[in-house]
């Protein structure tokens, strides 16, 4: 069972795929250096912009325990954790917590496939955005 609307991490999955989406995004798949905080400096780079700001107040107004649901969900998505993990996976977000949350969620690459995989693991999917539907676009299939 989860503990955030399955629809809300529909909307944050959106506004991720948005963000992303922009050339001017540019997220390395690893840090330079294991000491590096790449993912807040690459991110800081883009705090001018409204999609980015609205993405990150939306996860940061959740309560802690649907941010945490949230980052076990993304790692549930990209295999760090089984099916039948999910306890812990749950536990661990829990213990590595931080403020950072929506930045952490954010710079990382393909977020929104793995919090949408993650979703589909536990029964639920997203319908296709309004903006797609009713011009024949398949996400999935990637034809018309």
């Amino acid at each position: 069972m989860l503990n955030i609307n399955p629809e809300t991490v529909c909307q944050i999955i959106q506004l991720a795929r948005e963000f992303h989406a922009k050339e001017e995004v540019v997220i390395p798949e690893t840090p330079d250096s294991p000491a590096d905080d790449w993912g807040l400096q690459v991110l800081a780079d883009h705090s001018g912009d409204l999609s980015y700001q609205f993405t990150r107040d939306l996860i940061a107004e959740l309560e802690l325990d649907q941010q945490v649901t949230l980052v076990a969900l993304m790692w549930l998505g990209r295999g760090d954790f089984g099916d039948d993990d999910w306890k812990e996976a749950l536990m661990t977000a829990l213990d590595e917590r931080s403020p950072h949350t929506a930045e952490y969620l954010l710079s990382t690459p393909l977020v929104a496939d793995y919090l949408e995989e993650g979703l589909r693991v536990h029964g639920y999917g997203c319908e296709e955005p309004e903006d797609l539907r009713g011009y024949g676009i398949n996400r999935d299939s990637g034809s018309d």
